[in-house]
């Protein structure tokens, strides 16, 4: 296994999130922080921040040819989407009394039978995928938000060097309540204004761990604008979602 999960604290207020630190072994990790792809491969998206992303989604043919030529994340790959990493992420979880009633066991061609007959929760098979994305250290943001519905957990993973970034300019994974109770319920992730939030709590940017939290329907977070100088200075992350099929939503 690439993560050790056993650092992991969570806390569980307005919805369940945590920090996982170390999260790998340091060569590893090393590893994988040398080989984050360059820039230009990704996919530059200035509406959601200044963000740069590069997954299955936005630019797949770079993603899946990046990824597999780099031996190292050809096998995080691979291990991703095996079936160790689903049920390894959940049995973390329940250890810490959060029990998603799923196994996370692949159960693949289930799809017009569980449609047909539906049962227990536990018999929906369960995704992975996961991206690289960076914000500029001059002025990236991500709005506040809730995640897209059929995300079930997503871990944020630091990609930097030691001293690589300055914290003093954010960059953190804030938790958010909202001001107005009426913006409490947002299961299908519309995305709203900083000024309309009060933040909980932030998780700095640091090297060698994840923010993990659970999807609900006031998982508000955000990363507030960062207020660098240098806009060749990158927030790198490797993000993970946990999701269910469309059709189990």
């Amino acid at each position: 296994m690439f993560f050790n999960l056993d650092s992991l604290q969570m806390r569980y207020e307005p919805y369940p999130i945590g920090l996982a630190q170390p999260l790998m072994d340091q060569g590893t990790y090393d590893q994988l922080v040398a080989s984050f792809p360059s820039k230009e491969l990704f996919l530059h998206m200035p509406k959601f921040g200044n963000k740069y992303v590069l997954s299955e989604k936005f630019n797949p043919k770079n993603y899946h040819d990046y990824v597999g030529a780099q031996p190292t994340w050809r096998e995080f790959h691979r291990w991703v989407k095996g079936d160790s990493f689903i049920p390894g992420v959940l049995e973390a979880l329940q250890k810490r009394y959060i029990d998603l009633g799923l196994d996370g066991k692949p159960l693949r061609g289930l799809r017009r039978l569980r449609r047909l007959f539906p049962g227990n929760r536990k018999d929906i098979p369960l995704n992975a995928r996961f991206e690289f994305s960076m914000l500029s250290a001059a002025g990236g943001f991500l709005l506040p938000h809730t995640d897209n519905a059929n995300k079930i957990i997503t871990l944020v993973i630091s990609m930097a060097r030691p001293g690589e970034w300055n914290e003093a300019i954010g960059g953190g994974t804030d938790v958010l309540r909202p001001k107005d109770n009426r913006h409490a319920f947002n299961y299908l992730n519309e995305q709203a204004q900083f000024q309309d939030f009060e933040r909980l709590d932030s998780y700095a940017f640091r090297p060698n761990q994840a923010v993990l939290f659970i999807k609900t329907y006031n998982s508000w977070h955000s990363v507030s604008p960062i207020t660098g100088n240098d806009p060749d200075i990158l927030r790198r992350t490797l993000t993970i979602n946990i999701e269910k099929p469309k059709w189990a939503s």
